[in-house]
């Protein structure tokens, strides 16, 4: 099977190569920049992709090649610092810019394979320190910025490619076709791989790791444990996977019931309630740094998961662990922007180490994961359910988590889904959600002065979680729900709505 080899370097996109090249249908893996050669490179390879990265090359130390990069015999595209480390590999130098480039910025292109059939001017996606002064000797310059010279270059004989910009992501306009270009222009890939060819190597795997063990798995109600437990319940027999649903007292209106009867009457999973709402809210209790709430809420999670196990003396722990939440916990040396309570939350003494974890899903996209989810069969309306984070409201009520906080977040997030269920629009939303802000603002209700909450909606759109924009919902629906929560929810007197895209901010606000 043909495929291309993504070498990581640490940067937060990198998944997302991979994952744009296998929506063209090629297989495609990501590797530690420092993976073996032998293990990778045969008669299928087609194409090798360096990723950015957080490091700069000439720093000592910086993450390199030890290996002639031409001497492969495939194509080679350098994206962001892959670009510089080829650029420094071929001889060239790179420095320190003067100007740094973030967000979207005008491309000037002037031909190159890469740029087939794309506009002579576009815009892309930048987020870089360093460039490139001047192209190696035997290189083109096939794109420029106004602050950067050398955007993107190629030297056709030796097969090598790079650009400066992030073509991977959405916000890179025209970053699919260029992609499109390399993979299939360049690489001169057939195209004939699926996601949902993954999923009886994933049922291997699952056997494989597992064998005749027993088996507790995190049950959230999201579509990526939903996915991950129907994908053990298929791989296992019958009496080896228990379903724990943890209630931590930090989920939506009605959520738990919702969760229980939906899991029972559609998929027959084995699974058991456990309301353990006092004992999370107990260990929260005073808690405002968002890092230590998710540090406390995993390692909680992971406490009763392991009373659970001994009860039926299972080894392992199953988890909907997607890969989102290992780059964005800082995974394979990315930086960290926030812990993800199912990545890096095992207590030193768990019951499980690293080789009783089973992740199924831990190299999929949220896209990646519907698709496998709906090929099991699992019902749409489960398999495109909004995205819920596993801290769930403790992320989203800014400050100390106390019930009546909670209670006044569960209201406003419960009207604001209402609302655009009314106009017909959650369908369409990736995620929407309440959040407390923490903020307190002066306001005039009822011929009198207040001073109470202020609560922000958020909505947004995205396709993989690693970048979005915000919904833009048409007024009259926040007009009408931020009327319906002033007036609904006791002490709270001011609604704002969060346009922050994903970068620079996150969906979360915590």
């Amino acid at each position: 099977m043909e495929k291309i080899i993504v070498l990581d370097f640490g940067g937060q996109y990198n998944q997302l190569i991979a994952r744009r090249v296998r929506e063209m249908g090629v297989y495609c893996e990501i590797l530690r920049y420092d993976a073996p050669v032998e293990s990778w490179v045969d008669a299928e390879l087609r194409g090798i992709i360096l990723t950015g990265g957080p490091n700069s090359v000439y720093d000592q130390g910086a993450p390199g090649l030890d290996v002639n990069i031409a001497r492969f015999g495939v194509p080679v595209l350098g994206i962001c610092y892959g670009m510089q480390l080829i650029n420094r590999l071929m001889g060239g130098s790179v420095k320190h810019a003067r100007i740094s480039e973030y967000g979207h910025t005008s491309l000037k292109t002037k031909g190159g394979a890469l740029f087939e059939g794309i506009e002579a001017e576009t815009v892309v996606f930048m987020n870089h320190t360093d460039f490139i002064d001047a192209a190696p000797e035997g290189f083109s310059i096939d794109a420029v910025t106004d602050n950067c010279p050398v955007a993107a270059f190629s030297n056709e004989k030796n097969m090598l490619y790079g650009v400066q910009f992030h073509p991977e992501v959405r916000h890179t306009v025209e970053g699919e076709k260029m992609l499109r270009n390399f993979v299939f222009g360049v690489c001169r890939c057939a195209g004939n791989y699926r996601a949902r060819d993954q999923i009886q190597s994933m049922l291997d795997e699952i056997r494989r790791q597992v064998k005749d063990g027993r088996v507790v798995a995190g049950l959230s109600g999201g579509v990526d444990s939903s996915v991950a437990c129907v994908l053990a319940d298929r791989a296992l027999k019958k009496g080896q996977l228990k379903c724990v649903f943890v209630d931590h007292g930090l989920l939506r209106n009605d959520e738990a019931r919702q969760v229980m009867n939906t899991y029972r009457d559609n998929l027959g999973l084995d699974i058991v309630h456990i309301d353990a709402s006092e004992r999370f809210l107990e260990a929260l209790k005073g808690v405002v740094d968002p890092e230590r709430k998710r540090k406390i809420i995993g390692e909680l999670f992971v406490r009763v998961f392991e009373e659970e196990a001994r009860k039926i003396d299972a080894q392992y722990l199953l988890q909907g662990t997607i890969y989102p939440d290992r780059i964005e916990s800082g995974m394979g040396g990315s930086a960290t922007i926030k812990s993800h309570h199912n990545v890096g939350g095992l207590p030193k003494d768990s019951l499980f180490d690293a080789e009783h974890i089973v992740e199924p899903l831990k190299s999929l996209f949220k896209d990646e994961v519907r698709i496998i989810g709906q090929a099991l069969g699992i019902p749409r309306d489960m398999v495109w359910r909004q995205p819920f984070p596993g801290p769930g409201l403790a992320v989203r009520c800014i400050g100390e988590l106390t019930r009546e906080r909670l209670d006044m977040l569960r209201n406003c997030d419960k009207i604001f889904r209402e609302e655009l269920q009314k106009s017909s629009l959650y369908e369409n939303i990736w995620q929407s959600f309440a959040v407390m802000t923490n903020v307190k603002t002066v306001g005039v209700m009822g011929d009198g002065r207040t001073y109470t909450n202020c609560v922000a909606l958020r909505a947004v759109e995205s396709d993989d979680a690693m970048t979005v924009e915000a919904s833009e919902i048409p007024y009259p629906v926040l007009k009408s729900a931020c009327a319906r929560i002033i007036a609904e929810v006791p002490g709270v007197n001011r609604v704002v709505y969060d346009i922050t895209s994903k970068p620079p901010g996150t969906i979360e606000w915590e």
